[in-house]
């Protein structure tokens, strides 16, 4: 474990140095260039650095292969502390250089939503692929210049529902983000737990970038729930499973995918975040049974050695695997617009055991859910 927070840390502070400056003109004409904002510090820094790694484990043996078309692929990383403001800012900078001809797994449906809202893919004309949201507000209405590689929120929140209605637990609770994400989240568990004829037994927010849950916690707790579902990041989510359980919360406890459970159970500790269920948008990393998943791990020992399987780094080489081969489909010379056309025509693509879809009409790659449990000894179980 101590091996794992020392790897995370160790990395976010590096990707923070080494790329912060990333996106500078291009030295080399050969070179395609591909940028990404990620939270690289504050409460979703190890999140961040796995979602760089996994792109940069593709990239690089792409880079080693040839490239794409002769030309090597640049992943041009800035960090935005997962801060609202600054994911616009840094994206209006990435997006002045013309040499940047696609965006690549940002996070936070907030933070993208903000993009929208200002215009900012319209009017840099780039696709941005893989965000790591199931946000609805980035799928409905649709828009162009978002490619989805994994499921909604709404089919996250409707999967929990079904599991736990199924076991007879019909008293639910939701412990939420206040933002877009946290919102998201919430309308997709009513939404679920209505076609089913039930309602929502209680609901209490947190304010976004903290893990100030005590009044969340004691909102739930006094409601005498059978489940709790979160729709969190990994500290707010540790700090309301530590301090539930040890006020004596003993509701089934899940959370929507984004949240490391590693992370969980290092600040939360295994006897609490022991049975936790996490939804998942993306098959089951640590079983080498797809071909895409003996590809990545394989992959992760040669440019990551210390490095340990994840979710988070899983689901984005899925998505470096998406615009790999859209920038091959684009042709020698890719233009912003040229990717664009070439995602749409990924129309059943097979990653290795994983197939996605797009078209000029639909942006959502995957539908697939399933949930897991973090298990006695820390793992996670299907």
């Amino acid at each position: 474990m101590e091996k794992v927070k020392t790897w995370s840390r160790r990395v976010a502070a590096a990707l923070a140095v080494l790329w912060s400056g990333a996106a500078a003109p291009s030295l080399h004409a050969a070179e395609i260039v591909v940028g990404q904002v990620a939270p690289l510090s504050g409460v979703l820094a190890s999140t961040g650095a796995q979602m760089v790694l996994g792109g940069k484990i593709y990239f690089d043996w792409v880079n080693t292969q040839g490239g794409v078309h002769g030309a090597s692929i640049r992943q041009a990383v800035a960090d935005d502390a997962y801060k609202v403001a600054d994911t616009v800012r840094l994206t209006r900078e990435m997006l002045a250089k013309p040499e940047v001809v696609a965006l690549y797994g940002f996070a936070g449906t907030a933070n993208i939503t903000q993009l929208l809202s200002d215009g900012v893919l319209e009017q840099g004309g780039a696709a941005l692929v893989a965000p790591y949201t199931g946000g609805e507000s980035l799928r409905n209405p649709f828009n162009p210049w978002i490619f989805h590689v994994r499921a909604g929120y709404a089919d996250e929140a409707e999967h929990m529902v079904q599991q736990l209605t199924t076991l007879g637990m019909n008293r639910v609770a939701v412990m939420y983000q206040d933002d877009g994400f946290g919102k998201a989240g919430l309308a997709g568990v009513e939404v679920a737990l209505a076609k089913r004829n039930l309602k929502l037994v209680v609901s209490a927010g947190y304010e976004r970038n903290t893990d100030k849950v005590d009044d969340a916690v004691k909102a739930i707790k006094a409601a005498d729930v059978h489940a709790v579902i979160m729709i969190a990041v990994n500290k707010p989510a540790a700090a309301f499973i530590q301090r539930y359980r040890e006020q004596g919360g003993g509701a089934q406890l899940y959370n929507i995918s984004v949240v490391d459970p590693t992370e969980l159970v290092k600040l939360a500790g295994l006897k609490n975040a022991h049975g936790l269920g996490i939804s998942q948008v993306v098959p089951y990393p640590y079983r080498l049974q797809l071909p895409v998943v003996r590809e990545y791990q394989s992959l992760l020992k040669k440019y990551a050695p210390d490095a340990e399987v994840n979710y988070t780094s899983f689901e984005q080489f899925l998505g470096a695997k998406v615009l790999v081969e859209a920038l091959r489909r684009a042709g020698p010379q890719p233009t912003r617009a040229k990717v664009v056309k070439a995602l749409e025509s990924l129309q059943s693509y097979d990653l290795g055991g994983i197939t996605l879809g797009y078209s000029p009409t639909n942006r959502i790659g995957s539908r697939y859910v399933e949930v897991t449990v973090i298990g006695s000894n820390g793992r996670l179980m299907k």
